[in-house]
């Protein structure tokens, strides 16, 4: 068989001609019911370490590799789509998914998923003919009781979380007030202590004043300490 390539080609009437399409084409399998190529839930339902079902949503894409048309044509005929592209996807995502456990095919190790299939299907895909351009992992869904499991968990994290800002808060505000109080009780001891003195001098001074002012004999000391003078006087 000759391969004619995209443009006007000279052909024989007695020829048959079989069309492939080479530009990058897709090929989907969801359990939302409008977006596959087949109708109804076509997701993809596979058994992880731990035994539990996952349910997983794929779009393929590939292209024919021109020269590999005949060798298509010859092998598989022009059903590729429905022989190649769709069963040894199916085929390869059920041997590896064996491998992660249900949670870490969810969330922690779906890259490293989603690299290991695509080259076990690259190496498939090529050996029939085909490239494949792109592997698309569009969903995962966990058995619900998992999913709830791990919603719960999330939800109790950033309660805990939650808590944790507001007690740092607190312990904040705590603080806070602990200094402010510290620092009215520093100012009432400054000022108690200038009050005190200042009362206790007043007081010495109006003494000393109802003394000088006595008709009867006195001894005035004025001032304290070395500097102190002593005023006598009699009636």
């Amino acid at each position: 068989p000759r391969v004619l390539q995209p443009g006007l080609s000279l052909v024989n009437p007695l020829v048959d001609v079989t069309r492939f399409d080479t530009r990058t084409q897709n090929y989907t399998m969801s359990s939302v019911r409008t977006e596959g190529q087949q109708a109804g839930d076509d997701a993809i339902r596979v058994l992880s370490a731990d035994g539990l079902e996952v349910v997983i949503d794929l779009t393929v894409l590939y292209h024919v590799v021109p020269t590999q048309a005949p060798k298509i044509l010859a092998t598989i005929g022009e059903d590729y789509q429905e022989k190649i592209v769709r069963a040894l996807a199916r085929t390869r995502i059920r041997d590896n998914a064996v491998y992660y456990d249900a949670v870490a095919l969810y969330s922690t190790r779906r890259e490293e998923f989603q690299t290991r299939i695509l080259a076990a299907i690259e190496k498939d895909f090529r050996t029939n003919g085909l490239q494949l351009d792109q592997l698309l992992i569009r969903n995962i869904q966990l058995p619900q009781s998992v999913k709830a499991s791990i919603e719960s968990k999330i939800s109790a994290e950033q309660d805990a979380q939650k808590m944790q800002f507001v007690l740092q808060k607190e312990k904040q505000e705590a603080e806070r007030k602990r200094v402010e109080a510290q620092g009215i009780a520093d100012y009432q001891r400054i000022v108690n202590t200038e009050l005190s003195d200042r009362l206790l001098q007043y007081e010495s001074i109006k003494a000393q004043q109802a003394i000088a002012t006595s008709p009867n004999a006195k001894v005035i000391i004025m001032g304290k300490g070395s500097g102190a003078q002593m005023l006598i006087g009699d009636k």
